[in-house]
């Protein structure tokens, strides 16, 4: 690649051919090279940058020791550098002119050999090889912080209001489908890719809870197609778990059942995932008014969840925190009418009654007040009934998502004549205008 038309910095032939210079261009050490050059020729960083057609801030980092660069900005700090072929080919760069011209640097560096036009040449072909499996524009750290930033991004999920938390996610999926584009290892692309579909798949979560039906279904087809590049059962077991409640919400509970039971026979065994689909198939069995069935996978998410420790984020979506199983015993007894689930909703609200001062579960606890409220309809306690269901709709945390489970405690309310129905519906009204 020219250097767009900049002058080259004179160096002499002799300088490639130093020991300390060969060592850095046989370790790609850019930064120890760019400092030989200044020392040799007297060159300012400014001089550096000019000559490659660099930024000098850009310059400043490559001398603190920034090794891996794209394979352009090499190109033109070997043009701008006047960087013979020989040298060129140690650097792992494409030599110009035709492959019978090409002289070859062997071990040492010091002297070159010829080929015949069209025979094969081994050496080259490795080391092209080697060289587009090692250069990369993404690197270690970009990916570390990726990857924490999409465990903190799950950790906001319970408390963030989830139009601002999509704002966020959408952030980081622009930039990691510009970082698709750029040239990495195999192992870097393999882990962008994961990470992408974590994204994605909370980016569908975000939408359900917002009923963006179009784009729901967009990122989850994307971090689908995600999961089955990478491998990834457990995302991929999730995706289904995600979409099966996304139907139930809509009132598709059979469509909900088979998807979180497809869920079940992709996920690792005793993943969160895995939970979390069991407890999934359980309300929709619920919601299709089936006892036994509904008590079986309760059951079952009981002995998945009994030696699973408690993570050490428990907030985080996509970690199963056994703490949950309680709630999600609450909504499920309340929704197949099950008495018992007045006390599974009470304790809940009791547990997360110091968290959730500490702003840690708000939405959970708005779901709780919402099951007890309905499961006190259901044993005629109808006073905290109502006052459990105002406080829970007042919260500001019962997501769209959620509003018909607000709505079935409303029309409850109605439909015994109580007083407190009017105001469960203003309150009701208002909230859902609001989102």
């Amino acid at each position: 690649m020219p250097n767009r038309g900049l002058e080259p910095l004179r160096v002499p032939d002799e300088f490639w051919h130093r020991d300390d210079v060969a060592a850095g261009l046989r370790d790609r050490d850019v930064g120890a090279l760019f400092k030989l050059i200044q020392r040799y020729t007297g060159a300012s960083q400014t001089q550096l940058g000019i000559a490659a057609g660099l930024e000098q801030g850009y310059v400043s980092r490559i001398m603190a020791g920034r090794k891996v660069m794209a394979i352009d900005v090499l190109e033109r700090i070997a043009d701008g550098c006047a960087m013979p072929d020989h040298a060129r080919i140690t650097l792992g760069l494409a030599a110009r002119g035709s492959l019978d011209t090409v002289a070859l640097a062997i071990a040492d560096g010091s002297s070159s050999t010829r080929f015949d036009h069209g025979s094969p040449d081994q050496e080259l072909e490795s080391l092209e090889l080697a060289r587009r499996v090692a250069v990369t524009d993404v690197g270690e750290e970009t990916l570390a912080r990726l990857e924490q930033a999409v465990d903190d991004l799950a950790t906001r999920y319970p408390v963030t209001p989830p139009d601002e938390l999509l704002q966020a996610v959408r952030r980081h999926l622009s930039y990691v489908a510009r970082l698709v584009e750029a040239r990495k290892t195999l192992g870097e692309h393999q882990r962008l890719v994961v990470v992408g579909g974590w994204l994605s798949l909370l980016a569908a979560t975000l939408d359900i809870d917002l009923k963006h039906h179009r784009a729901a279904r967009a990122h989850l087809r994307t971090a689908q197609a995600l999961a089955l590049q990478a491998g990834h059962a457990e995302i991929h077991a999730w995706c289904l778990e995600t979409k099966a409640w996304s139907v139930l919400t809509d009132g598709d509970y059979s469509h909900a059942l088979a998807l979180s039971q497809a869920a079940q026979r992709i996920a690792p065994p005793g993943s969160s995932a895995h939970v979390q689909a069991t407890a999934q198939e359980g309300r929709a069995w619920a919601r299709l008014g089936q006892r036994k069935e509904t008590s079986d996978a309760l059951n079952r998410v009981a002995k998945l969840v009994s030696p699973m420790p408690r993570p050490d984020r428990p907030e985080h979506h996509y970690r199963y925190d056994p703490g949950k199983a309680v709630a999600y015993t609450a909504t499920t007894l309340a929704w197949v009418g099950d008495p018992a689930a007045e006390s599974y909703a009470r304790e809940v609200i009791y547990r997360m009654r110091t968290a959730e001062t500490a702003g840690r579960w708000p939405r959970r606890v708005a779901s709780a007040q919402l099951d007890l409220a309905l499961a006190l309809l259901a044993v005629e306690k109808l006073d905290e009934a109502c006052a459990h269901a105002q406080n829970a709709l007042e919260s500001g945390r019962v997501v769209p998502s959620n509003h018909w489970r607000a709505l079935e405690v409303v029309a409850a309310a109605e439909s015994r004549g109580l007083l407190e129905a009017r105001d469960l519906r203003e309150t009701y009204e208002a909230m859902r205008r609001g989102a």
